[in-house]
């Protein structure tokens, strides 16, 4: 059961590692692009390859779909980024239902755990497996693995990362539990739990009255995609790096810019220098080919 890019490597290696995989699960097709044309999810696209039957249920409470999904006795259900599952779903196969999450558990619980883990400044985070239960994120841990954020990684290169880790994760996680022989250790409760809520457009506005570090982490954690956003003389433009430039302008205004190769916006405790943006209803850019057709 899952959706985008980051759960096909999980799909793609217990296929070559000759699981059987009776049945994927996604979302139902979604309108994408200029031409809104309805396009298949990743997984779905990787499952018709290898000739796996999908279901795309609207509602996975409909007695219909859970009568479908009894018709292929699973005895083992794998989630990597899909939703909320109902328990008449998670509880079905003899050998349960785990899922696959991008944080060391139990933090980073919610929709956006790689985001959240870079704009919170963290120095590492990982992948775990877990069994479903009630409440969301919460069931008993099977497997860990760790994984360093550098400081130059942002949610794109850290993303790529984990999602290799985590199929190599889920591989091992389905050979324990056919063998028998696997931890379920619960979750720390007593631990002060980061959350990593769903990110929404007024998230990713830059507060320019923050500290220079927290903006980097925010705008790396954020990069490339939603991506961080703020105005400028009324227009919106995403931002993509920014960095802390050796030297800057001790001016009283919010930001400084030499309409060549620089603008630096003022921070909590200095400058920070804008390296990629994109202005709206153009492509993304480098600060030299911005100001090359454009002015602030």
């Amino acid at each position: 059961m899952g959706t985008p890019e980051f759960a096909v490597p999980s799909l793609q290696t217990l296929i070559d590692h000759n699981f059987n995989v009776v049945a994927v699960i996604t979302a139902p097709d979604k309108p994408q692009g200029r031409g809104q044309k309805l396009t298949a999810s990743p997984i779905k696209q990787c499952a018709l390859e290898n000739n796996i039957p999908v279901l795309q249920p609207t509602n996975l409470k409909s007695s219909g779909f859970l009568n479908e999904l009894k018709t292929y006795n699973a005895n083992l259900q794998i989630v990597v980024a899909f939703r909320m599952l109902p328990e008449a779903v998670w509880s079905m196969p003899s050998l349960g239902t785990f899922n696959l999450h991008a944080s060391l558990l139990p933090q980073y619980r919610g929709a956006a755990p790689i985001n959240w883990a870079i704009i919170n400044g963290e120095t590492e985070t990982g992948v775990t497996t877990f069994f479903l239960k009630h409440e969301i994120d919460t069931g008993s841990i099977i497997f860990q693995k760790k994984e360093p954020i550098h400081p130059e990684d942002t949610v794109g290169t850290l993303h790529e990362r984990l999602m290799t880790k985590g199929a190599a994760l889920v591989l091992k996680t389905v050979k324990a539990i056919e063998s028998g022989d696997y931890p379920t250790i619960p979750q720390d409760n007593t631990a002060e739990v980061k959350h990593a809520p769903k990110i929404y457009k007024e998230t990713c506005q830059i507060d320019w009255s923050q500290s220079s570090k927290k903006i980097i982490d925010f705008v790396r954690g954020l990069s490339p995609y939603p991506s961080a956003w703020t105005k400028i003389n009324g227009k919106t433009y995403k931002i993509f790096k920014v960095s802390m430039p050796e030297s800057h302008n001790n001016s009283e205004t919010d930001f400084v810019t030499n309409q060549k190769d620089e603008l630096y916006f003022k921070t909590k405790d200095g400058w920070l220098s804008i390296e990629e943006l994109q202005p709206e209803g153009k492509k993304k850019m480098n600060i030299k080919e911005f100001f090359r057709g454009n002015k602030i």
